[in-house]
């Protein structure tokens, strides 16, 4: 196990699902984007560095038949399983870095809240993109969640990348057209704010 990998693990092994900063009871944003965007109930959606969110639950409840969820610590996607007990069969889950397992799709949706701003090193980066590239063909949908500029600069002990949603487009190249950007002031479960910025894009 690498050490980010070591890292994540720690982080669920010692931690609550409900007492992480990025816990959400129901993650509203990102369902009202996936409803704006025309997301389809029988598209294949996946979820990366979904962790131990609460939108899978939700996209269950609406009706959503193909979710895909991806996160690098297997802790955080066995404790989803065990909440969702048997609806966790309906769901296809992958433990690993994004940029090593590389989820092949075609997905007509890629949602992440917060793994992207984790990717300090440009290489990462463009690792990142050509993988989203790669699963995501013309037409479909990416939602990608970050810190805002005024957000944060480090989240759970690691330094993070802010963006607006200028600089964000620029990280994700011609190939996505952004369609929409929305601010969030997340409340932390310690009652603190983090300002997310939470962005739309097309692929070309």
């Amino acid at each position: 196990m690498d050490g980010l990998a070591a890292h994540w693990e720690q982080v669920y092994a010692t931690r609550n699902a409900d007492e992480v900063s990025w816990y959400q009871v129901r993650p509203d944003t990102s369902l009202r984007l996936i409803e704006r965007l025309g997301v389809d109930r029988n598209d294949a959606i996946i979820d990366v560095g979904g962790g131990a969110s609460t939108l899978v639950d939700h996209l269950l409840d609406l009706g959503f038949a193909d979710v895909t969820v991806l996160d690098i610590a297997a802790a955080a996607l066995e404790a989803v399983r065990k909440r969702l007990g048997q609806r966790a069969l309906q769901v296809r889950w992958i433990a690993g870095d994004v940029n090593d397992v590389k989820p092949a799709g075609p997905y007509r949706l890629w949602h992440d809240r917060a793994v992207f701003h984790f990717l300090t090193d440009a290489d990462r980066r463009g690792r990142y993109v050509a993988t989203l590239s790669a699963a995501v063909p013309a037409g479909g949908s990416a939602i990608i969640a970050t810190f805002a500029e005024d957000g944060p600069d480090r989240c759970s002990g690691l330094p993070i990348c802010r963006y607006s949603p200028d600089s964000l487009a620029a990280e994700l190249g011609p190939g996505f057209a952004l369609v929409e950007a929305v601010r969030e002031t997340h409340v932390t479960p310690a009652r603190g704010h983090q300002e997310f910025i939470y962005c739309c894009f097309r692929r070309c």
